[in-house]
């Protein structure tokens, strides 16, 4: 970490940043107990409610490549209050929804809110670390991410059973509430205003240009974006798989869900350790055969019919440990080659990971069969692709940034 930072001001910043970058899984994970309730009380079914979460990804995904220029153009903080403000009023508009119809189209929106926050993390990190804590830091941002899933489904259970699921977007209002008051008080603005950054669509697009002919960067953003979407598959397939086919209850769906995400938070802090005697390319590589082996073993358990619920939950949190390998490294990786455009790589970066994790989500959703396999073949495939994309992107990567070292490595 910088020098200038005691260790009360670098929890805190972390803290900041791992907020702003759970608010989207939060908004995500917290009404996922509510899907039967909201498929009963707007008439219709947890498949099309499913697709509220599908254009919540593509909302994310479309909304970051707009906040990349404009947080490199006007600095982090102003694009940064202008979607946390758009987030409240979106979620206030999800909280009245009256049908599925009004529910997709306004968590679009509240997606295209939220995205600034994730964005401007990522951003941060790069500006406010050198590039030899990055991994680090992402990996204690995955800590703070990572337990959105313990605890959000857990409480939108309550909530739901309680309240109503309507109550669940009231309580997401609220938090992105006190994350405005908090960067407002307690953000530093960490890149000045470049006036000399054109919005003009060509000097973007050139810009976004630039950041993705990098061999580093496509192979590892790709990679990462791949490895990802088993993770919006899992999430999109689970209240089905849990709540209709296993038959739990929307409390015990949400206790399962917070125990599942203990193999992500777990293994982004194994990573922590790991980066002291492996390279980050080395760890990715590992990971993604891990969890190759564990969705090929997935996908044929749930196609031959031999999986029970606990045999499901074994599968599942192992796929997670590699994911949360993973996903810190591939970030790191990602943005080391990167300083001026910054902000557009990460944007790229996130919108690449979103969009392809928005068609995972789809395929989960529109594959209607009464099984584990729509949910089980997505991950598996998408741990097979990632794996390819690294070996095949790797060859054309002459000189590497290392996302854990900030040591250049030759190949």
């Amino acid at each position: 970490m910088n020098k200038e930072y005691t260790r009360s001001r670098y929890f805190f910043l972390i803290l900041i940043l791992g907020s702003l970058t759970a608010l989207g899984p939060f908004s995500i994970d917290m009404y996922l107990p509510g899907f039967p309730a909201i498929a009963k009380d707007l008439h219709t079914d947890v498949e099309r409610v499913g697709l509220s979460l599908s254009s919540y990804f593509i909302g994310i995904s479309a909304g970051q490549l707009l906040y990349g220029p404009l947080l490199d153009r006007f600095g982090r903080k102003k694009p940064l209050y202008a979607g946390l403000v758009l987030y409240i009023l979106a979620t206030w508009a999800c909280m009245l929804s009256g049908s599925v119809e009004n529910l997709i189209a306004v968590r679009f929106i509240q997606a295209i809110g939220s995205c600034a926050a994730a964005v401007t993390a990522m951003a941060m990190v790069r500006d406010l670390f050198p590039v030899s804590e990055n991994a680090k830091v992402f990996a204690l941002l995955m800590l703070v991410v990572a337990a959105s899933p313990m605890i959000a489904p857990t409480v939108g259970g309550y909530v739901t059973n309680a309240f109503g699921w309507h109550a669940v977007f009231g309580v997401l209002l609220l938090l992105g509430a006190v994350i405005l008051v908090a960067v407002f008080f307690f953000l530093p603005e960490s890149y000045p205003p470049d006036p000399s950054y054109s919005l003009k669509p060509g000097p973007i697009l050139a810009s976004f240009r630039t950041v993705i002919k990098e061999p580093q960067f496509y192979t590892y953003a790709f990679t990462g974006a791949i490895a990802f979407s088993g993770l919006f598959a899992y999430v999109s397939g689970s209240p089905k798989v849990f709540m209709d086919i296993y038959r739990v209850s929307e409390k015990a769906y949400g206790w399962i869900f917070a125990g599942l995400s203990v193999g992500l938070i777990g293994a982004s802090q194994v990573n922590t350790l790991l980066l002291r005697w492996f390279r980050s390319q080395q760890i990715v590589l590992a990971a993604l055969a891990g969890q190759v082996v564990t969705g090929a073993v997935f996908v044929v358990a749930a196609a031959a019919g031999w999986l029970q619920l606990e045999s499901t939950l074994v599968l599942l949190f192992l796929f997670l440990c590699c994911l949360g390998l993973v996903n810190p490294n591939t970030a790191a990786l990602t943005l080391a080659p990167f300083t001026r455009n910054a902000g557009s790589a990460s944007a790229l970066m996130g919108a690449l990971q979103m969009g392809v994790g928005a068609l995972a989500s789809v395929g989960v959703s529109v594959w209607k069969a009464h099984s584990l396999i729509p949910m089980a073949a997505i991950m598996a495939v998408s741990a097979a692709l990632a794996l390819g994309t690294l070996l095949a992107g790797r060859r054309k990567i002459t000189q590497e940034v290392d996302g854990g070292s900030g040591t250049a490595v030759l190949h």
